[in-house]
């Protein structure tokens, strides 16, 4: 199973949860869910959602290097801060990770992978809130 999360990187709140059966790559996740995404939000996004420019004009994801052809200057400069402005996400991420629904493999019913990947995402929005 994998798992596609949006988080508001401002209040590190989880926003919404997506999932593919199987090994799916994760651009195709997003295009399956045709998740609405407002033109000013910059959404920001790993390697493996390279072209998502296609459906979202303003975001970013890192610049891959070509083949037999090394990265720039400046786009080892903007890989670089784009990593650290996604630390925060990620960080998001492993905190999901502790319930080990996304660490390791998931063993039960596929039907009820999106429940508990929602519950478990409500229980950290929750605790969130507390703080």
């Amino acid at each position: 199973m994998k798992a596609q999360i949006i988080v508001n990187k401002e209040n590190k709140e989880i926003i919404c949860t997506e999932f593919g059966k199987g090994k799916q790559h994760d651009f195709k996740i997003f295009k399956k869910t045709n998740t609405v995404i407002e033109p000013g939000i910059e959404l920001q996004g790993d390697r493996g959602y390279q072209g998502v420019v296609k459906f979202h004009s303003n975001s970013k994801t890192p610049v891959k290097k070509l083949k037999k052809k090394a990265l720039s200057k400046e786009d080892k400069a903007f890989n670089r801060d784009l990593s650290s402005s996604r630390v925060v996400i990620e960080h998001v991420i492993g905190r999901l990770k502790v319930f080990r629904i996304l660490s390791e493999r998931y063993r039960n019913r596929r039907k009820r992978f999106n429940l508990r990947l929602n519950l478990i995402a409500g229980i950290y929005n929750y605790e969130l809130n507390l703080n």
